[in-house]
């Protein structure tokens, strides 16, 4: 009898091939490698090989430190390659879709869990929190280039009107900072989850800890530890043959240092992360070092990511989406193709950026793997009612997300560079 580890040893090989290849084998075509990383897992699980069913229900604490594994992972990448220089005025796409475009897609899609799918206030809260956040993983096809790449790296003054990478700048940095702000509408779901809306104790609770400490605790650490670590790796340079060879894993070593020192004094460590990872890109905004950080980020985040998305095709095909129904459909398809892009041009009133830009940083508000952890953390911190279902519902948005997303971007950028916009 084969043993299941062999076999997963095997999968997992052919996973890692898989995401050493595919980014070079798809480069210029309308499939992405996320696609493929799904449609392997739905093979490999309906297979009889004696694998175990990954259900995130049943394996609800590996589920939620994979996915947050991985969007650290992303968030220090993202980060990373951001050029342009941190400012209100131009990063005033950014605050356009967190101030706008996060709160209204997190309010219309509680009431679309309430109303349309009969969810409970505190699980069509939480559909509303997990729902919200860009994902910084699967919008890598959309996202800005590697370090150095982006105009803004010279430009003094800049004008947002005129720049050409508008659309994957606002991407990038949306997913950077959306993935850590959803984390206090998640603890507000947890919080109603525990005691419910009637009680109002728990919104001085949640104003004052998860609101402003942990935001602000958040920031400063990023901002404190991304400094220290920025002096330290641009410090020096290495000389050694094994000092070369390993160039670019202080990448790795500084995300899961600074997530966990972050995450000790109770701040939240994505945006800790993120921040500190836009800290080390302009602290020697021209080193070279900065191409290996960024490098090693991305090949950690890329094995990590197809890992996961994986177990997610596999999920699909042994029984994640056996609750939906038809009203559940309507819904993910709404949250998908009507809310986000609504959302997201409304958050872009009155911006000086083409309305075809506009349009592009609407429609591609990716769900994906950020998704699963809030999801996955909510159901193993609280009981919540409907738990397969809203788990169903996730899965069905994230699943036509990574299709539909994953289709269409090559496309519509490269019409947007042949036009000069992105």
């Amino acid at each position: 009898m084969v043993e299941p580890y062999v076999v997963g040893l095997a999968v997992l090989g052919v996973v890692v091939i898989a995401a050493a290849v595919l980014p070079e084998l798809l480069a210029e075509r309308v499939l992405s490698p996320p696609l493929f990383f799904v449609a392997i897992g739905a093979i490999v699980f309906s297979l009889p090989l004696g694998l175990p069913d990954p259900d995130p229900l049943a394996y609800g604490d590996i589920t939620e430190k994979l996915a947050e594994f991985v969007v650290i992972a992303s968030l220090m990448g993202a980060g990373l390659k951001i050029d342009r220089p941190f400012s209100v005025r131009t990063w005033s796409t950014t605050w356009r879709l967190l101030v706008v475009t996060m709160p209204l897609t997190i309010g219309v899609a509680a009431v679309l869990g309430w109303w349309a799918v009969g969810f409970v206030p505190a699980t069509a809260l939480l559909l509303g929190a997990v729902i919200a956040p860009t994902d910084p993983v699967l919008a890598s096809d959309v996202q800005v280039g590697p370090p150095g790449e982006g105009k803004e790296a010279a430009d003094e003054e800049y004008d947002e009107r005129e720049h050409e990478h508008e659309v994957r700048f606002g991407l990038t940095s949306e997913a950077g900072l959306n993935d850590g702000l959803a984390f206090p509408f998640t603890y507000a779901a947890i919080l109603v989850a525990g005691s419910g809306f009637a009680g109002t104790d728990w919104v001085s609770k949640w104003g004052g800890m998860y609101v402003g400490y942990k935001i602000a605790v958040g920031v400063v650490m990023g901002l404190f530890l991304g400094y220290l670590l920025a002096k330290l790796l641009f410090g020096f340079s290495p000389v050694t043959r094994l000092a070369e060879a390993v160039e670019g894993t202080e990448a790795l070593g500084g995300t899961l240092l600074i997530y966990g020192v972050t995450e000790l004094v109770q701040g939240y460590g994505f945006i800790a992360v993120f921040v500190a990872a836009l800290v080390i890109r302009h602290y020697e905004r021209t080193h070279d070092y900065n191409q290996a950080l960024h490098d090693f980020s991305e090949v950690t985040e890329r094995l990590a990511m197809a890992v996961v998305l994986t177990l997610f095709g596999g999920a699909l095909v042994t029984g994640l989406l056996a609750p939906l129904t038809w009203e559940l459909v309507a819904v993910g398809l709404a949250l998908v193709f009507v809310l986000r892009p609504l959302a997201g041009t409304i958050g872009l009133l009155g911006s000086p950026i083409q309305w075809d830009e506009r349009a592009t940083i609407a429609f591609f508000g990716i769900r994906g793997i950020g998704s699963f952890y809030y999801l996955a953390y909510a159901l193993n911190e609280e009981t919540f009612g409907q738990s397969e279902t809203i788990w169903a519902l996730v899965g069905f948005v994230v699943l036509v997300s990574v299709v539909v997303h994953g289709i269409v971007a090559t496309p519509v950028l490269e019409r947007l560079s042949r036009q000069g916009d992105a």
